[in-house]
């Protein structure tokens, strides 16, 4: 009669050693995947902490500035990284987050740090071409300048940062488009005429071609070319804090508009968006939209900018009380804008 209880206690502490090897491991041994939700949201319009330090999010100086209201948000996606299986597995339930392979935000070979730093460096990209955009939109002055020359390039022993490029290859050149397009259709080992302003004096330099790292046959100037006011005097700066990736261009290009134009863009009004930014204006997608209709509308906006390609996504799961507006370029936001402060009908997702 021994022996039966002797394999039920047996049973039932396998069982129990089981169970407690899978909640060790449902809770401490890390999936390979992240979860995706709301991020913060950024006023472009307001005010941010920088190292204790309270300064505008989009701070211009050297010319009048117009008095602001309501808001012009960035969004963002959060993204929750080292999960647990059970966090994993809580998170994907919650109906709040999408859980999506951690390579799709963090690349093979790459390291977290290096995926932050390029994170980074798209933001500043996108702050540049929203500069240029806004004050393109405004018909302001504008200067296409080599913001930085490569040392080791080939323009870098006849170009200088500062340098304002008019033209190359014989082509006039306003915007990095512009210089990227021209030279897309040279080869290596070209030699082109590069004219510039330096210092107040137009000069004409002459850069050999080289061949861009990790191909062959296309050309590469190592200059990193950018958008900036013809008037010395004004300048504006962006602080949004850890933020990257290039989908705060549209809102901060808007926050640039408001600023320098008389009247108000929101009407006083919580107005969101997303978008990336070219240089001369048009609105491109972004990923994670849902994720940012729900952040918006949880910080009290009412209207929220919607790149046009990513319509149909935010449609499928918008919040209550969040109008979505379908955007193509800034022009496009801006008559939107207007149209919701005066009680006109603006296009929708």
């Amino acid at each position: 009669m021994k022996a039966p209880s002797s394999r039920r206690i047996v049973t039932v502490a396998v069982t129990v050693l089981i169970l407690l090897v899978l909640v060790v491991a449902g809770t401490r041994v890390q999936v390979p995947f992240v979860a995706l939700g709301p991020g913060p949201t950024v006023n472009t319009l307001g005010t941010i902490d920088d190292n204790g330090r309270e300064v505008p999010v989009v701070e211009i100086t050297g010319t009048q500035v117009d008095k602001t209201d309501g808001h012009l948000n960035l969004t963002t996606v959060g993204v929750s990284d080292g999960l647990s299986l059970f966090q994993a597995i809580g998170m994907w339930m919650s109906g709040t987050y999408s859980v999506q392979p951690r390579e799709t935000v963090y690349p093979p070979g790459q390291t977290t740090e290096q995926t932050r730093q390029q994170n980074l460096d798209q933001m500043s990209n996108s702050e540049s071409t929203a500069t240029a955009a806004a004050l393109r939109f405004l018909q302001r002055p504008t200067a296409l300048v080599a913001a930085y020359v490569e040392p080791s390039g080939p323009a870098g022993k006849v170009l200088k940062t500062g340098d304002v490029i008019v033209s190359v290859d014989g082509k006039a050149v306003t915007t990095a488009e512009d210089v990227r397009t021209t030279i897309a259709k040279l080869h290596p080992d070209q030699q082109i005429p590069v004219a510039i302003v330096r210092e107040g004096t137009a000069q004409t330099v002459t850069v050999t071609t080289g061949t861009r790292p990790g191909t062959t046959d296309v050309a590469y100037l190592g200059v990193t070319p950018e958008v900036r006011s013809a008037d010395p005097n004004v300048q504006i700066d962006y602080h949004v804090g850890d933020i990257g990736g290039p989908s705060a261009g549209l809102m901060l290009s808007l926050s640039v508009v408001d600023q320098l134009s008389t009247g108000s863009l929101t009407r006083g009004k919580f107005i969101a968006g997303t978008g990336t930014i070219s240089d001369t204006g048009e609105v491109g997608p972004i990923g994670g939209v849902t994720h940012k209709t729900r952040a918006a509308r949880d910080n009290g906006a009412t209207v929220f900018l919607v790149p046009a390609d990513n319509c149909a996504e935010a449609d499928s799961d918008a919040p209550d009380g969040l109008q979505l507006v379908k955007v193509t370029s800034l022009q496009s936001a801006v008559d939107a804008l207007d149209a919701i402060g005066e009680g006109r009908d603006a296009p929708h997702c």
